[in-house]
């Protein structure tokens, strides 16, 4: 039997972007494949990515291992209060206005498990710190834009789908972001 793995969360800060651009590129590199297709990766990367919003705002978490007597970023992801609801500083279409929790849903933003760590607990730790923090600064509901390969977890966490938007990437592949809410 595997050793259960104990992980601390934190609050990230610019300091952590190094760190976080790691797990952010091996996640996408590995745990997309059994999803989609090499192509469909690299289409995918246009919608995805680093948002400095979150770190400016406070809302972005690390989550740490410890991994051979050293710490670790096992994890990050975290919950917005803007109207944005998906993709990196890059990605075209954002609307970095704040929400107002009386009428807007939060969101979940930017996940991503590092391959070391995936079926381990990550993912459903940040959900859950993500979902806290939201539902104490007022918001009602929440939402994300999943990719394919995220979807079985936000099911499996209570989200329902809203919608899917494709979108044609640069390398001529669709990229699909399911969007999908649910209630705090």
């Amino acid at each position: 039997m595997a050793e259960k793995t104990s992980f601390t969360h934190r609050i990230a800060t610019e300091a952590d972007i190094p760190a976080i651009m790691d797990v952010m590129k091996a996640s996408i590199a590995e745990n997309m494949k059994g999803f989609l297709t090499a192509e469909e990766i690299v289409a995918a990367q246009e919608t995805m990515g680093l948002d400095s919003t979150l770190l400016e705002d406070g809302t972005y978490f690390i989550i740490e291992a410890e991994k051979n007597g050293e710490t670790v970023a096992a994890g990050c992801g975290g919950w917005g209060k803007r109207k944005t609801l998906y993709g990196g500083n890059h990605t075209k279409g954002r609307d970095d206005s704040y929400a107002d929790p009386e009428k807007d849903a939060a969101r979940i933003r930017a996940m991503y498990t590092h391959p070391d760590w995936t079926r381990r607990g990550v993912g459903s730790l940040l959900i859950s710190l993500g979902e806290t923090a939201a539902r104490d600064a007022g918001f009602k509901t929440i939402e994300l834009g999943s990719t394919l390969p995220g979807e079985p977890l936000y099911r499996a966490r209570g989200y329902v789908e809203v919608s899917r938007e494709t979108q044609v990437a640069a390398n001529g592949e669709v990229s699909t972001i399911i969007v999908m809410r649910k209630a705090l």
